[in-house]
């Protein structure tokens, strides 16, 4: 085999895709094809024929701008990427995005691009892989035997999300993780040293790393840094690997230029001579081929191997082998009569009922899993005698992901895409800020994780107005695919609940409560099932077209039905709706949401403890709002809501002018 023609024509692959589009980075995949060359062709275990093969290993280009490297790699390994989509890099419709796009090409493990990221998800993977491991595997059969690589940049090394992760994958002892570190000294502006100088050994030696360094272009050394990676079982490994951006370039080699622009046609041809190999645009010599078919083969045989050795597993563990089924494709067992009541009149905060649904969703669904970035008595999301996930302890199902919300957010992706659990990660709604790149990302790639976002208003109280979200909750439901339920007591909790895990293509966001809130009497009200809705009729005074309609969500549906109900005593006509979620509410007919919000009625309110941006589509531009659009206080929370106009009080006398 001509590991060296091979990575010679993955460069040529690479240069000519970028020029065919006249836009893309061109430097880092002549970079790292010596590297992607050796690891792709002597020791990635995967089948291009079944790209979703349980026990493959997997592979993160976490610096997804050099993204002509996986498409050409996947092409010549055999995937259904013909040359045609090559040919078409970055153009409408074709397979080959600007960034490698989860479930858009396949063979692409997760969304990479924003720098850092994928670095973060593949900590996430390679933690499902030992926790599966440990879970399934026998002494007789291993089921689960997988590594994962991950080939960053140095600009992913600057960013803060990979010092986060970093930092727990080596605390985690994750000795099947090992990353590709591209050491060029070259950024988009120029030589990374006027800003960038870490001794990144001693880094990576310091959150308890295997490190090793190479020439990335010297194919033996290579290899041995490999087998040495694999060979560290209790740590994970970083290959530093010295590299030439825009390798074999005459007049580019090593500097910026080649970093995010086509090298222009003259310069192609300049490489291509250089390196020895044909002019023709998008040549794949045949020998190249013939080594990728070979290597098919073998790949072939692993995976036949693997199956024979799933099936014996299977035989042998009954019990075993239905919940791995079960957990691969995310089934929800029957739920009913398995979640907590709450008695009428009681008062809990909604974080606290969230916790004791929890417990009981664990009890029935085995691979859910999931923690807190250091709040999980705060957030209530510890799951009571199911054990810790850490160090040589991967049997658990409680993360410990520590003050890491970002860390945490692309972690949880990782471990989502990867399969085998269900996966949540609590924090303070304030730090949905943080969490927000890797929540887009989740959103982005249909990504079913849970937020569970605790102390969700100015009600947070005394902690003032750098805890108090605002804005948040706004922000939250801005974004495509994101699902926000802020469900108003503790039954409607319980189907907030039901409601996220039921949702398989994208992610949910629960906001929560830290104040206690009076539990709705069902037996008078309509179901909490509503919920599933996104909004519904709580309550109304008359039985015609009502005059006014009241939406509220959250904490904020108690003063509001008070209200309403005084405006009832006075024989005024008015309708109270619990709005938790806007998304599922837009996805119910027409029908249904004329039923809730019938045009005929034009005076409307709405009472919700943060901005009242986007509530204008739903009460239009001469509705009342009762907001909070500018920060909140230091105070008892009780001392806020009458400051701020949260009161029964305010909202009836709001209502009262609204109906004139």
């Amino acid at each position: 085999m001509d590991t060296k023609l091979i990575a010679d024509t993955i460069r040529g692959l690479s240069m000519d895709g970028v020029q065919a589009a006249n836009s893309g980075h061109p430097g880092m995949p002549m970079g790292m094809a010596d590297v992607a060359a050796v690891l792709w062709t002597q020791y990635l275990k995967h089948n291009p024929g079944n790209p979703d093969w349980a026990d493959r290993d997997r592979f993160v280009l976490s610096c997804g701008h050099g993204s002509m490297l996986i498409y050409s790699l996947l092409h010549l390994a055999g995937y259904d990427l013909p040359l045609e989509e090559l040919k078409n890099f970055r153009q409408w419709g074709s397979k080959t995005a600007g960034h490698p796009e989860y479930g858009h090409t396949i063979g692409v493990e997760t969304t990479t691009g924003p720098l850092g990221q994928g670095c973060a998800n593949a900590v996430g993977m390679a933690i499902a892989e030992k926790m599966l491991s440990t879970r399934y595997n026998t002494l007789d059969q291993k089921i689960v035997d997988h590594h994962t690589y991950v080939i960053a940049s140095e600009g992913e090394f600057e960013e803060g999300i990979s010092h986060e992760v970093f930092s727990l994958a080596g605390n985690h002892g994750l000795g099947k993780l090992i990353v590709f570190y591209d050491q060029n000294f070259i950024s988009i502006e120029g030589d990374t040293h006027i800003t960038y100088t870490d001794d990144v050994q001693k880094r990576m030696e310091a959150y308890d790393w295997h490190v090793l360094e190479i020439d990335g272009h010297n194919l033996a050394e290579i290899s041995t840094a490999i087998e040495a990676a694999q060979a560290e079982t209790q740590k994970p490994s970083v290959i530093i690997c010295n590299t030439k951006i825009g390798f074999g370039s005459p007049n580019k080699e090593g500097t910026g230029a080649a970093h995010g622009a086509p090298l222009g046609e003259d310069e192609v041809l300049a490489t291509k001579k250089n390196l020895g190999i044909s002019e023709e645009k998008f040549f794949i010599p045949q020998t190249v081929r013939d080594a990728f078919a070979a290597r098919l083969e073998e790949l072939k045989k692993s995976e036949s191997e693997w199956t024979a050795t799933f099936g014996a597993w299977t035989t042998a563990n009954a019990d075993l082998a239905t919940d791995w089924k079960a957990a691969m494709a995310g089934d929800l067992p029957d739920l009913t009569g398995k979640l907590p009541e709450f008695e009428a009149g009681s008062s809990l905060a909604t974080r606290a009922s969230s916790g004791k649904t929890l417990q009981a969703l664990a009890k029935e669904i085995p691979y859910l899993i999931g923690g807190s970035a250091d709040l999980a008595p705060s957030n209530n999301t510890y799951m009571a005698g199911l054990g810790d996930i850490g160090k040589n302890a991967f049997e658990g199902r409680n993360f410990h992901y520590g003050v890491r919300e970002l860390g945490m957010a692309a972690l949880m992706n990782g471990v989502q895409v990867h399969g085998g659990f269900r996966i949540f990660g609590g924090t303070f709604l304030v730090f949905a800020d943080y969490v927000r790149p890797a929540a887009r990302m989740a959103a982005l790639m249909g990504l079913p994780v849970i937020y569970v976002f605790t102390h969700d208003s100015f009600c947070v109280g005394e902690d003032g107005p750098t805890h108090q979200p605002i804005a948040t909750t706004a922000s939250l439901r801005m974004l495509p695919n994101m699902t926000v339920l802020r469900p108003a007591d503790a039954t409607e909790t319980v189907v907030a609940w039901q409601a996220a895990l039921e949702n398989k293509t994208g992610p949910t966001a629960l906001l929560l409560t830290r104040q206690n809130l009076p539990t709705i009497d069902r037996s008078v009200f309509p179901s909490a099932d509503l919920v599933k809705k996104g909004a519904y009729t709580l309550w109304q005074s008359g039985e015609r077209t009502p005059e006014l309609l009241m939406l509220a969500t959250g904490s904020e549906v108690e003063i509001t039905l008070a209200a309403a109900q005084q405006l009832g005593e006075e024989d005024q006509n008015v309708r109270v709706v619990s709005m938790p979620s806007w998304e599922l509410f837009e996805k119910q007919d027409a029908d249904y949401q004329e039923s809730v919000l019938p045009d005929a009625c034009t005076k409307r309110i709405a009472v919700e403890a943060g901005t009242g941006f986007g509530w204008e589509r739903y009460v239009g531009r001469h509705g009342a709002l009762i907001t909070k659009d500018d920060f909140g206080a230091s105070a008892p929370f009780s001392v806020l809501q009458e400051e701020f106009g949260f009161t029964t009080a305010n909202v009836y006398e709001k209502a009262k002018a609204l109906l004139g």
